[in-house]
């Protein structure tokens, strides 16, 4: 109501012409309530993102409470004891009669601010972290050797500056314009939508159920390794076997058999995971009280990191985010002079140009740009949303998916220099030795390869602690994504209850990996690592693409983008975000249904059930769209054709922000 009276007070004040005293009591009224600005010049408001048409629209398509920018431009002025002087050199109090003029009020909201991250760099080292996981050290290096090696950076850049990079940018754009988590943005965007944010928060909450189990396995290693000799480089323990073959480097006459073991790859598998007390899925055994207590120390740390938002978790990914770049670098120059590491190299980037003519090749590269820089999680759409509304968010997309394709590219070097070192040492292939993918190229061939080298505990601690921190950053973001969301959507309820919030789902977190804690724990992680995330979340972001560049519409979020930073996005960006991110998205999706996975870990081959479970908990996350929609559909007023109409028409997002009310006036 006071927005209103003082629009109904500057409108009189132009067109009766107040006297002095009563002119001064409405600019008392517009210091209070907002900004005053009048616009003149159909020109000048079009170069603004303004202009008078019918009732109170802005140029963008929104209604009058969109937010605009802050800023003034050449075409307005704020009131200030004066009315705006216009273009003839006239006041803005002498409007010639039938003359439209257009009068712009910014007003503040009364509501608490947003929060901000306290510095540029805490959003750039957060989005950094949570795109550089645990995948671009494990699962970009075997992709590219098993895909032509060098051969493997065509498709791979291709699929980045087509597919992966502009879905990056359009998510960090949304997120930052509306300042919405992945639930409540859809109502700015397209609200029959609203269930894309729904299903994003049941795969975020699958993913810290066996994600943060991974981290647990590293801790437990890193606790195992504050002794002199490590316990995974003698086979005289509990638990090995009589296959069980022990060397180090020193030994240049050991002979290596297909059915030997390793010490390393005993205590992985019979006393980290103790996989030989499980026979399957069907029957998981007891839970690891051992790893039981490493994840509750993960996830500890995980509370205490966002329990406060973004102010806390901003800090602590200064150490998180640039300690894994320190120790990668150790590790690459060590292995560098490693003998044998010119081997691996040569493995990991010898081009076979024949491979690109496989599709094979293109779904891997498609897949990996797509999971490594991760659209489609709300974390980009969380983090984005704590930024100024000026923020240049198309640099930070450009610098951060850059960041994140080098550093997978350095990784490949990391681990194929001790590849290299490790066939060396087995006189086998480099082939041979990399045949294992996912955390058991971490967990059994680099750890077999850091045992053997001199100074062995003080690189294995390094290393965990490396793991552990690109797993933490990860775990961080994902919550975050999570978190932002619930509070946005009960704004009125759950900020005041942050801490109590982060507290409930850490422990929904630890509740729901119990189950991957047990003996037959692994098999549960690998089931939802290829079912639970990776066809839904694909198909829960074409849906995002085709909402907002189809429904939302295109130029509308070009003309949003121009507001925050001050020029539109180019051809380039429309036609990835109409057409090539669909179809790039669509082409992974009819991969995957074509050629579904057949899993296997270690001598366990995955039951034919297991597939359909699979299906089950991924159509379980994305089932939440369809509902959404016909939930939408029923509960909404009117005919069905008002309903559906209102179900595709965008709220505008005007209550984050400092925004603008435009009004004609004669």
């Amino acid at each position: 109501m006071e927005t209103k009276d003082m629009m109904l007070m500057s409108m009189l004040a132009v067109d009766k012409g107040e006297s002095e005293g009563e002119r001064e009591e409405a600019e008392g009224t517009q210091q209070e309530n907002g900004r005053l600005v009048l616009a003149d010049g159909l020109a000048e408001r079009e170069a603004n993102g303004l202009t008078s048409g019918s009732g109170q629209q802005l140029s963008n398509a929104f209604t009058s409470s969109t937010p605009q920018s802050p800023r003034e431009g050449p075409g307005t002025a704020a009131c200030s004891g004066e009315m705006a002087p216009e273009p003839g050199g006239g006041t803005g109090s002498s409007v010639p009669p039938g003359g439209l003029k257009t009068l712009v009020v910014q007003h503040t909201s009364s509501e608490k601010p947003r929060e901000t991250w306290s510095k540029k760099m805490d959003f750039l080292l957060s989005v950094i972290g949570y795109s550089v996981d645990l995948g671009n050290v494990w699962r970009f290096p075997y992709i590219c050797y098993q895909n032509g090696g060098g051969a493997f950076l065509l498709p791979y850049m291709l699929m980045a500056v087509f597919g992966g990079i502009p879905l990056f940018y359009m998510e960090l754009a949304l997120g930052q314009f509306h300042r919405s988590g992945c639930i409540s943005i859809w109502k700015h965007v397209c609200p029959i939508f609203k269930g894309i944010g729904l299903a994003i928060c049941v795969i975020s909450l699958y993913i810290a159920f066996y994600y943060n189990t991974i981290i647990a396995w590293a801790l437990y290693y890193l606790v195992s390794s504050f002794r002199p000799t490590l316990p995974w480089t003698t086979c005289n323990n509990s638990w090995n076997t009589a296959n069980c073959h022990q060397y180090l480097y020193t030994d240049h006459n050991v002979s290596w058999s297909n059915s030997s073991t390793s010490p390393t790859e005993e205590f992985y598998t019979r006393k980290v995971l103790q996989v030989h007390l499980s026979p399957g899925l069907h029957e998981l055994g007891s839970v690891s009280w051992q790893l039981a207590l490493c994840l509750l120390f993960i996830f500890i740390i995980v509370y205490f990191s966002i329990w406060k938002g973004v102010k806390t978790s901003g800090k602590v990914v200064w150490v998180t985010a640039t300690f894994p770049y320190l120790v990668l670098l150790v590790l690459l120059v060590r292995g560098a002079t490693l003998p044998g590491a010119w081997r691996g190299v040569v493995f990991f980037l010898k081009p076979d140009w024949q491979k690109l003519l496989t599709t094979t090749v293109w779904i891997d590269a498609a897949a990996q740009i797509f999971f490594s820089l991760g659209p489609g999680f709300g974390v980009l759409l969380a983090f984005a949303s704590y930024n100024p509304f000026h923020n240049n968010c198309y640099k930070d997309a450009l610098i951060t998916s850059s960041v994140n394709c080098l550093t997978s590219f350095l990784s490949g070097f990391v681990i194929f220099t001790v590849l290299g070192y490790m066939a060396e040492m087995r006189h086998q292939e480099v082939g041979d030795v990399a045949k294992d993918a996912g955390p058991s190229l971490l967990f059994i061939i680099y750890t077999e390869a850091i045992s053997n080298m001199p100074a062995a505990t003080f690189f294995s601690i390094i290393f965990f602690l490396m793991i552990i921190m690109l797993g933490l950053d990860s775990t961080f973001a994902g919550l975050e994504g999570v978190i932002t969301a619930m509070l946005d959507e009960f704004p009125l309820v759950l900020p005041k209850r942050r801490e109590w919030l982060v507290l409930g789902l850490v422990c929904v977190c630890f509740l729901g990996a119990l189950s991957t804690l047990t003996y037959g724990g692994a098999f549960v992680v690998k089931l939802f690592e290829e079912y639970a995330t990776g066809p839904a979340v694909i198909t829960v972001v074409l849906l995002e693409v085709i909402a907002v560049s189809w429904f939302y519409g295109t130029n509308r979020f070009c003309n949003d983008v121009k507001l925050m930073l001050g020029f539109s996005p180019g051809f380039f960006w429309r036609i990835c975000w109409v057409a090539i991110c669909p179809c790039f998205l669509l082409f992974i999706i009819v991969s995957f249904l074509s050629y579904p996975p057949e899993i296997r870990l270690f001598n366990y081959d995955y039951p034919p059930w297991t597939t359909v479970l699979g299906y089950c908990i991924g159509v379980s996350s994305f089932i939440c769209v369809p509902v959404y929609m016909v939930y939408y559909l029923l509960s909404a007023k009117g005919t069905f054709k008002q309903r559906l109409l209102k179900s595709i028409t965008p709220v505008p997002s005007g209550n984050q922000h400092t925004g603008y009310i435009v009004t004609n006036a004669v």
